[in-house]
């Protein structure tokens, strides 16, 4: 087995630990970071040029434009530039647990989304973010720490979860888990949607 696929298989094991028992993160964010700190580099190289299918269709069919929109997991910043683009009028945070995949994103920003983005190094489970600052939390192959999604969010906002190959994506929750989850902090009317090998879910928080 190569290092990329044990990567693979490293990611997909503290996925399903962390989003069963979140107190696990203490012991595999060291690890986690370190493991996209080197991959950062090469990361748009390897991976598709889909891997935003299934997040740009969950944004398409939101139903207002945020005003300020949280791109989470943003690696080297295509998901923050997707809903820049999406959404023109909106201010784009994109923030990552890795400082070298912030460096990337910070790197290959356009010009022309200079002023309306900015990225931010931040620990997903511990957010640097006032409760209630954001009216969209986008993810793209993202654990989710619930708790904090729900407190930085404002009512009324939304959320999109999208995995670029659907249930092969190394970091995936199972759509039944995450309905589960977001339904006990308030979340309701979800969404399903599918492009490409991707899968999504958006819900609404009450």
């Amino acid at each position: 087995m190569n290092a990329e696929e044990l990567g693979k298989r490293f990611a997909r094991l503290v996925t399903d630990a962390v989003v069963r028992r979140p107190v696990l993160w203490r012991l595999f964010r060291a690890p986690l970071r370190f493991q996209f700190q080197k991959l950062a580099p090469g990361w748009d190289g390897r991976r598709s040029p889909a891997r935003v299918e299934a997040y740009e269709a969950a944004l398409a069919a939101m139903p207002a434009a945020p005003r300020r929109a949280l791109d989470l997991g943003t690696g080297t910043g295509d998901g923050a530039f997707a809903l820049a683009r999406r959404f023109p009028e909106a201010e784009v945070v994109g923030a990552d647990l890795a400082p070298a995949m912030i460096d990337e994103a910070r790197r290959k920003t356009p010009p022309e989304l200079e002023p309306r983005v900015r990225f931010e190094v931040a620990d997903a489970s511990r957010l640097p973010f006032a409760d209630g600052e954001f009216d969209l939390i986008a993810m793209n192959n993202m654990i989710p720490f619930f708790d904090e999604l729900s407190r930085v969010l404002a009512p009324g906002g939304r959320i999109a979860v999208a995995f670029s190959a659907g249930a092969q994506t190394p970091i995936y929750v199972e759509p039944e888990r995450l309905r589960r989850e977001l339904t006990r902090r308030g979340f309701a009317e979800f969404a399903d949607f599918s492009a490409g090998e991707g899968t999504a879910l958006t819900a609404k928080l009450h």
